[in-house]
Order: C-alpha cells, then structure tokens, then sequence
C-alpha cells in the first residue's frame, strides 16, 4: 500500500471560503483527507523582502486587498471556522504564527528560542480558541527551519512536515538518527518522538506546465511509500480569478487517487497514530 498525504498550505483568516470550497469538494466527497497548514495569526502586510519578488505581498494576500494592514486570528473570521469544522476531511496543521519575515528571514528560520517558543504558543492558542484540536503536526514557512526551532516543534508537536533536512539545521543528539538515514536513504524519518516528513517538491504549482503535473505526481507516488503532496490555494487564484485549467489538473488528481486500490490518501494525524514509517 502506498499512502498519500495532501498538505495545502497558507489557509487562514483572509482566506474565503469559496476557495477552499472549489477547489477541494472533489476530495471531501471521496472521503480524502486535505491537511491544511493553517496559519493562526496571519499578517495582512507581509511583503517578499527580496528576490525576485521583493516588495510585492505575499501570495497568500491575493484576496485581501482591501484588508486594514494588522494582525488576524483565523477566529476572526467565523465563516471560514465554521466551514472547516462542519467538513471533517479538512484536517488542520500548524502553520507558523504571523507567516512574516524576520529580519528578512522567513518566520522559524531565526535563532531565539524564546521568540521562537513564543510564536509557536500564541499559534496553538489561536488554533485552539478557533474550536479545533491542539494540533499535532507543524508546517514552517518556506520549509525553512532552524536547529533551535527543531529544539522547540520536538517539545510541541509529533511531526513536522518540511521539504528536506540539513546538517546544519539538525540539533547535535539527532544526528545519529541523520546520518542513518542517509545511509538507508529514507524520505522520512523519527528523532525521538518526533516524526519528520520531507516531499519531493511542490509538483502541484502554477510554476510548472500543466500537462506535466499529474503524470510527475504519478511517477513520484508509485517511487514512494509515502509521498506529501504539496500545494498553496492562492495560487489556482493568484491572478484574482480561478485558473480553471490548472484547477482541472487537482480535480483530476482526485479522481486518481480515488480509484487506485494500491494508494490510500491518510492525514498527518494518521502517521502518527497508525506507524505509517514502519
């Protein structure tokens, strides 16, 4: 059996309903669970500090023009609350606290731990003052995460879903669990109790041809045991208006996933719970 995991990121209080709605119905309808890495206290004036993109807002922003500049508790936004709880096959992750830059440094890619647990507290306590569960599982921005934010997600959450793992960026007592999955050449592996999921890459984006979206998706599940999908709802509306071709593409995903008896889509939760590594 070879087991899916879709991971939406970027849901939070300036996200509308309708979104999330269109894009998703063809997953809940077949009982496929969508983990959305919900951001619990998203900035409404968060600009990309450089590169390319350098002071333009946040793909994320796409539907808040209009939006005073501060700080929204995704309770803030009692639609959106509602809707997820009342649709059981979303299933919510962590998602940073603010989604801001640091220093010009995406949110847990800094090295203060206090600023760091802070964060990750507040979050939680957003989260849970929305009605959902303490969750379990933590996304950071960008998959940017430093050795001391490892430190602080190990005390608070059972898995941490990233892209990849550094040297550099894992704490000293984990690196013999490091090094021997680099020699077994696993995806996946566990510090302590801690589980931690990398994904090959964001094949579901608006950056890649469309034609070429499912058959890389399909090659990279049937490589796998396990495989996170990724994506970010913002971008099938980045331009303020749905790509229908690109939303299509996920529609059909759906589809897929839904009549191949070797593969079954599970939650973040469900790794944990179930041994999924094993």
């Amino acid at each position: 059996m070879r087991h899916i995991i879709i991971r939406d990121d970027d849901t939070c209080a300036l996200t509308p309903v309708e979104c999330l709605e269109r894009l998703y119905r063809p997953f809940l309808d077949r009982n496929l669970p969508v983990n959305l890495a919900t951001i619990p206290n998203v900035r409404s004036d968060v600009f990309y500090p450089k590169g390319p993109l350098q002071g333009q807002p946040e793909g994320f922003l796409v539907a808040a023009k209009d939006v005073k500049p501060g700080t929204y508790p995704i309770g803030s936004n009692p639609k959106l609350v509602s809707y997820l709880r009342q649709n059981q096959g979303y299933k919510i992750a962590q998602h940073a606290y603010h989604h801001e830059f640091v220093n010009g440094e995406p949110e847990f890619d800094i090295h203060d731990r206090a600023d760091i647990a802070r964060r990750l507290d507040l979050g939680t306590k957003h989260l849970l003052e929305a009605g959902f569960e303490k969750p379990r599982t933590f996304v950071a921005p960008y998959d940017r995460i430093t050795r001391e934010s490892y430190l602080e997600l190990a005390k608070r959450f059972d898995l941490v879903s990233t892209g990849w793992f550094e040297l550099g960026r894992t704490p000293l007592p984990w690196w013999p669990k490091f090094f021997l999955r680099k020699l077994r050449r696993q995806n996946h592996w566990r510090a302590g109790k801690t589980t931690l999921l990398s994904h090959p890459g964001c094949f579901l984006s608006y950056h890649r041809p469309v034609e070429t979206i499912l058959p890389e998706i399909i090659r990279s599940i049937q490589s796998r045991r396990l495989t996170v999908l990724v994506t970010h709802w913002w971008e099938f509306y980045r331009t303020g208006e749905a790509d229908l071709p690109f939303i299509e593409v996920l529609h059909e995903l759906a589809k897929y996933l839904a009549t191949q008896p070797e593969v079954r889509v599970v939650s973040f939760n469900d790794v944990v719970t179930m041994n999924l590594l094993n």
